[in-house]
């Protein structure tokens, strides 16, 4: 269901909708029609196959140690981020934030004409032209002048040190793959006749749905569930698991759910759907929800389930390159089988996140040039759902920890008393850290808050530095923000230390001193 098509020619061009002055910024910045490719220059020291975030940093940062560099990609330079991934959707995240703030204005004290609605076609607009803005730091221009060599067409291995692009033969020391993913859709009788929606097509939308069905609560679904729901869609958020993000802790899901609901989603959890079909100009979707069966009829479906990895064409058996319905196959070195050939990002992690791909490339490019020891299972990775409030996570969950055989204490700050919060109308949510027991070392945490995800950083970098709740009780923070959340933990831990004999010598001495 890709409504992106190319034409014809060497030097095709993505056709992307709506035909608009935005779209032909970003596509003249990441897929240019005049682009011609370079000669091939004698033998690479690296050969970078895709340009979604692993491949532009993969190239960035080789090109930037003086590597002779060059960059393939087959459709958009900036890949699913820039284009139908973490930027337009963030800024239609953005765009409903306000549309919710202006529905709760009278919260505030603040006085909202009737009739305010939300400009749909704008929205989008907006959002096109964001991202035109932000697509010449992705372009083919740019990254020729960093001097790298980039060449705009399909690209496949032909053996263990050659590549081929519109028959010119690419000679290298080491190659990275960095393909990507792609969107999938579950084996549903009747879904494809029917037609849906991804985030690989949503983004191309100009009208708004008046009634739209998404398929998983994972983070994609619950985030662009919650936008539609927001700028006026009727919504109904489908999940066959037993919680939304079921991944996610379950007390933070629970409050997500909540905030969900109370946008007006209608959330079915436990829910197999069976079948799909058009009945004129609706979609009907067949349920089994709770041992019964019901019809849903909508305009459009959006699939946000389920990533495929992009190695079809690829030559990757001429390369000796190991792969299955994974992706590509790597050590913790991100070594593919065959030992001059690499992969990072969507293609060989289970981590599918824009900055984990920004951090594999940095470990691909230390190993493939350098001979170096870099390791992915080291990296200690953040993630977040960005819906209102977001949830973000980074290290283990407590069941994990307690699988691993681990003593847990978790501390558990709650955002209604925190006083920024409190004044910002975001009582809601709470910040969780598990430490191991008898220590304050930090094995992991879990922060729900609108603004989750900026905080889940000092958090990160604890974990990262070896730091604990002590070195969070000693640390000042400006007064009133809702960061004083992790200080108060801090704080929390450091009441544990007064055991009753503590307490016993420290009455002594105070009585002694008095």
């Amino acid at each position: 269901m890709q409504e992106s098509a190319f034409a014809s020619g060497q030097s095709a061009e993505p056709l992307i909708t709506p035909c608009d002055e935005f779209n032909a910024t970003l596509i003249a910045n990441v897929h240019p029609r005049e682009w011609t490719n370079p000669v091939p220059d004698g033998r690479y020291h690296l050969v970078v196959i895709g340009a979604g975030t692993a491949g532009l940093v993969t190239a960035a940062g080789a090109a930037g140690l003086e590597a002779k560099v060059a960059l393939v990609e087959k459709h958009l330079m900036g890949g699913d981020c820039l284009n139908v991934g973490c930027v337009p959707s963030k800024a239609l995240v953005r765009a409903a934030r306000a549309a919710a703030g202006v529905r709760d204005a009278g919260e505030f004290g603040v006085v909202v004409p009737e009739g305010t609605r939300v400009d749909f076609p704008a929205v989008m607009a907006r959002m096109r032209r964001l991202r035109a803005a932000i697509s010449p730091h992705d372009s083919a221009a740019r990254f020729r002048d960093l001097g790298v060599d980039v060449f705009l067409g399909a690209g496949r291995f032909t053996g263990p040190r050659t590549a081929e692009i519109n028959g010119q033969t690419l000679h290298f020391r080491k190659a990275v793959i960095a393909t990507g993913a792609r969107a999938s859709a579950p084996p549903i009788t009747g879904l494809e006749s029917a037609g849906y929606l991804t985030n690989e097509t949503v983004f191309s939308l100009t009208e708004l749905p008046r009634r739209i069905a998404v398929i998983g609560a994972g983070p994609i679904g619950c985030e662009l569930a919650q936008a539609f729901a927001r700028f006026g869609s009727t919504v109904t958020l489908l999940e066959a698991m037993r919680q939304i993000l079921p991944r996610e802790d379950r007390d933070a899901a629970g409050i997500v759910d909540a905030a969900l609901r109370r946008d007006g989603i209608a959330i079915n959890c436990c829910c197999n759907i069976t079948a799909a079909r058009r009945d004129g100009a609706d979609k009907v979707l067949t349920l089994e929800c709770e041992r019964s069966t019901s019809e849903l009829r909508v305009d459009e479906i959006l699939v946000g389930v389920g990533r495929a990895p992009n190695v079809e064409g690829l030559g990757l058996e001429q390369a000796s390159v190991a792969y299955d319905r994974n992706g590509v196959t790597v050590d913790d070195r991100l070594r593919t089988s065959n030992p001059r050939v690499f992969a990072a990002g969507d293609v060989a992690s289970r981590f599918k996140f824009t900055h984990m791909a920004d951090a594999l490339a940095r470990v691909a490019i230390q190993n493939a040039l350098f001979f170096g020891q870099a390791r992915a299972s080291t990296l200690t990775v953040p993630w977040c759902t960005y819906t209102d409030p977001e949830i973000a996570h980074v290290g283990l969950y407590e069941q994990e920890a307690r699988d691993q055989g681990i003593p847990v204490r978790t501390f558990l700050q709650e955002f209604r008393a925190v006083d920024r919060a409190v004044l910002d109308g975001e009582p809601e949510g709470f910040v969780k850290v598990h430490v191991r027991a008898g220590t304050d070392r930090i094995l992991g945490a879990t922060i729900v808050a609108r603004h989750a995800g900026d905080m889940i950083s000092e958090l990160t970098l604890a974990l990262t530095g070896g730091l604990g709740l002590k070195d969070l009780a000693r640390t000042i923070h400006p007064y009133p923000t809702q960061a004083e959340a992790l200080k108060k933990l801090g704080d929390a831990y450091s009441r544990t230390r007064l055991t009753p004999f503590v307490q016993g010598l420290l009455r002594r001495w105070l009585a002694w001193t008095r």
